[in-house]
């Protein structure tokens, strides 16, 4: 960080979302003189109104949309380099009371007030993203309050995100600290699984689905399962565990599948589990064709709406997916579908899965629907940010 803070003020009339608690200014809010323009991209200011009124500490970027980032509402320096070591220690608290023992999103971004930051600890393994240049740049600040607060023994800079790009930063996979050679072991729930936080998706593990997972499991005992989109495993091993009599996961990637089968021999459910490389959509109207079916089939696929322009084909995507997976759940049996997009709000995703069941000729009942597990918070300002959306339905 700079030894003073640089002020960057909004323009008139503009600064009312920010003074009462929204964490985003963006471009075309700021008084976007040649100064401002000047400001090195993901340098620390403090934002004012046009008054001069403080609005507090954020990181800036004029090149981007979301120009500037409140950290805090503090307004001196002294704040500025006291925010990280102060929000993890937070947010660690947090944790623990939530998901006692070390596995969790440690930080979600905005709603742990490190906007653009992810951190995800795998016991005494952390993987960081930053994917806004402000982040990236604190870097060196984050490593050591990581290891004032968790004393990690690795971490692995997870910045390989697409959004990134947008900041105008280089994508890139390396290890901050110790060696991380082999996949790592998560605990949740009672299982054990194995995480490839190198090379896997997003960072290894979606903790994000953590409750849904437990919520599945329950209504598992003595059913057949099909876990389509099963990637390393959750939700499969979760059923297997609670007492299902059969698994099947279909994952088109082959390592995928190869730690998912490793983490079912840790859970000593190998005897119980199936696992097929296949396209889910395929595979569904294969199935769909024999005289199989399902107690309880899970969909849980990654975003089929990365852009906004996608959204029209994703909808179609999540409609479509429904109705293949709900073809597969017997009479009473219960069909879980989730959309990841941040794009497709709830409204819309629930419209598409009534769509496909109708599409499907199934009726039944929604008996839960929910989101991410609280280890990933919705900043109140940022209702959008509630990105995974999923329902849980019995179909008669």
């Amino acid at each position: 960080m700079t030894d003073t803070l640089a002020v960057v003020r909004l323009a008139p009339g503009r600064h009312k979302r920010v003074k009462y608690g929204h964490p985003w200014a963006y471009s075309n809010e700021i008084a976007m003189d040649a100064a401002a323009k000047a400001l090195p991209p993901g340098g620390v200011v403090r934002l004012e109104a046009a008054s001069g009124e403080p609005l507090g500490i954020a990181h800036f970027n004029a090149h981007t949309l979301i120009a500037a980032r409140v950290l805090t509402r503090g307004t001196s320096l002294e704040a500025a380099h006291a925010h990280v070591a102060a929000r993890l220690r937070a947010a660690l608290s947090l944790r623990e009371r939530l998901y006692p023992g070390g596995f969790y999103r440690l930080i979600h971004a905005e709603a742990d007030g490190l906007p653009g930051l992810i951190v995800d600890r795998y016991g005494e393994v952390v993987a960081v993203q930053a994917n806004t240049v402000g982040m990236d740049r604190w870097l060196p600040e984050i490593l050591a309050a990581l290891d004032a607060t968790v004393a990690p023994r690795a971490v692995v800079l997870r910045n390989d995100s697409p959004a990134r790009t947008l900041e105008g930063l280089a994508l890139e996979v390396r290890v901050a600290k110790g060696a991380v050679d082999a996949p790592v072991e998560v605990r949740e729930n009672g299982a054990r699984f194995l995480a490839d936080i190198a090379t896997g998706q997003k960072t290894g593990w979606f903790f994000d689905q953590r409750d849904n997972r437990a919520a599945v499991a329950a209504l598992a005992a003595g059913a057949r399962v099909l876990d389509l989109y099963s990637y390393a495993g959750g939700f499969a091993i979760a059923a297997a565990r609670a007492g299902a009599n059969s698994v099947v996961a279909v994952d088109r990637s082959e390592g995928a599948l190869a730690l998912a089968e490793r983490s079912a021999a840790l859970n000593d459910v190998t005897a119980k589990c199936r696992f097929v490389r296949a396209e889910v959509f395929a595979e569904c109207e294969r199935l769909a064709g024999t005289d199989e079916r399902f107690d309880v089939v899970v969909a849980d696929p990654p975003a089929f709406v990365k852009s906004r322009k996608d959204l029209e084909a994703g909808k179609r995507g999540y409609r479509k997916l429904t109705r293949l997976a709900a073809r597969l759940v017997a009479p009473g049996g219960f069909l879980f579908v989730a959309s990841c997009s941040h794009n497709v709000d709830r409204a819309t995703f629930a419209e598409q899965v009534s769509h496909g069941l109708d599409d499907a000729g199934r009726v039944g009942r929604i008996l839960r629907d929910s989101g991410a597990a609280p280890d990933h918070p919705v900043h109140p300002h940022l209702p959008e940010s509630a990105y995974l959306k999923a329902q849980i339905v019995q179909l008669d």
